[in-house]
């Protein structure tokens, strides 16, 4: 393992310094950043939370849009926003080959798939359209937006369920740290609203029956699915620097860990978020003591919020770092949900303010963390987590914090 880069304060740690300076964001509480950030402040209705007014015309067309399944369309249309947000391709200047893209989703295009199915029982199989294996297959996203910049750096998408976000980030910042690529675009995107797609999280009891997200909150009885995607352009920090780029934060360390203990349920104690999260901190050159937020994975569930509240308790003891969820407005947007947070995060730290934790009203009192509630809170940035946590026991966490220097 090799740290980001070498954080003042712990000099000589290998790695070229990875900064934010573009950002792109569909959510189901607004499109792009300015929406997106005043939508974090306003309390959701009650429900599944799908992206309103959504409309990818513009960068497919009319045609071209039809042999593209909504959760490419989510990344082709976030990716457009972080590269303008970035002053454009021609001014990023940089060479196509040492140009990546590294954008992941959970499910991928299972929309295409239970509609072709469809198709199949009710016309037969020769009506399948013959797109359907480059709309549903899980890197269609990613190979559309390399192809869309003509970008021939590494293009790959991670597949790690509701972690697969943090991860791309994380694993789209090491592409840069170690000299392989000066520009990654990262992030992830995904829409399993589907009929299959809330039957199967129905039936496995995951999804809240009061059709409100709580994170941290007494009542809390499960999550409410949503959809999005998000990515950030993610660049050398010289090269940044040598452009004059408006930068949002600098990412300081990431990890990787795994639970290895059951499909679904997280590890006892929150084992492998722990690990993570040392892992994340140790890569950044730090110590517990010096992380001031995190931005947590905070899905709702009994199960989740009680075992992350526990690992963070027992990384940084109590009441630890300000916390917060935005998935109390934002819902549990699956693979894309990360990548969505890594935003908001990149967001805190620009705006010196954290939205707060909306939908919780009456605190866990078995969840002893610093959560901010009712309304934003101002704050001096400092070094913070976001922390994602997918079945099959995949963790992630990335660290972000200002440019200090």
């Amino acid at each position: 393992m090799f740290a980001l880069h070498p954080y003042p304060g712990n000099a000589g740690i290998p790695g070229r310094r990875v900064v934010v300076t573009g950002v792109g964001v569909v959510a189901p509480c607004g499109i792009g950043q300015e929406a997106f950030w005043a939508g974090l402040h306003r309390p959701p209705a009650e429900g599944p939370r799908r992206v309103p007014g959504f409309d990818a015309t513009d960068i497919y067309g009319p045609k071209e849009l039809r042999r593209v399944d909504r959760f490419t369309q989510f990344a082709a249309v976030a990716a457009e926003e972080a590269v303008s947000d970035a002053g454009g391709w021609a001014a990023l200047a940089v060479d196509p080959d040492r140009a990546g893209v590294m954008i992941g989703t959970g499910i991928g295009g299972i929309e295409t798939l239970e509609d072709q199915i469809h198709v199949m029982d009710e016309r037969g199989a020769r009506r399948v359209t013959p797109f359907l294996v480059p709309m549903m297959m899980g890197n269609r996203a990613a190979a559309d937006v390399s192809m869309r910049y003509g970008l021939r750096g590494p293009c790959e998408a991670i597949v790690t369920a509701c972690a697969a976000g943090t991860q791309s980030v994380g694993a789209g910042a090491r592409l840069v740290a170690s000299g392989r690529c000066d520009v990654v675009l990262a992030g992830s995107s995904e829409a399993a609203m589907t009929p299959i797609g809330e039957a199967g999280f129905a039936n496995m009891t995951a999804l809240s029956t009061s059709g409100k997200s709580m994170p941290f909150d007494a009542k809390r009885d499960g999550f409410v699915m949503s959809e999005g995607g998000a990515v950030l352009v993610l660049e050398d920090f010289e090269h940044a620097k040598a452009r004059n780029a408006k930068i949002y934060a600098e990412v300081l360390g990431a990890a990787s860990t795994a639970d290895a203990h059951h499909i679904t349920a997280p590890a006892p104690e929150g084992a492998g978020a722990v690990a993570c999260m040392e892992l994340a901190i140790q890569d950044a050159g730090l110590a517990p003591a010096d992380i001031v937020h995190i931005n947590a994975h905070g899905t709702s569930t009994p199960a989740n919020d009680r075992s992350e509240s526990m690992a963070i308790t027992k990384v940084f003891g109590s009441p630890g770092p300000i916390v917060t969820s935005i998935k109390g407005v934002c819902g549990h947007s699956l693979g894309a949900a990360g990548s969505i947070e890594a935003v908001a995060l990149a967001l805190t730290i620009a705006k010196a303010s954290i939205p707060p934790t909306l939908g919780l009203t009456e605190m866990d009192p078995e969840i002893h963390l610093e959560v901010v509630t009712g309304s934003a809170l101002a704050w001096t940035p400092g070094p913070s987590l976001s922390n994602s946590f997918g079945f099959g026991g995949h963790n992630g966490t990335i660290v972000m914090g200002p440019v200090t220097a």
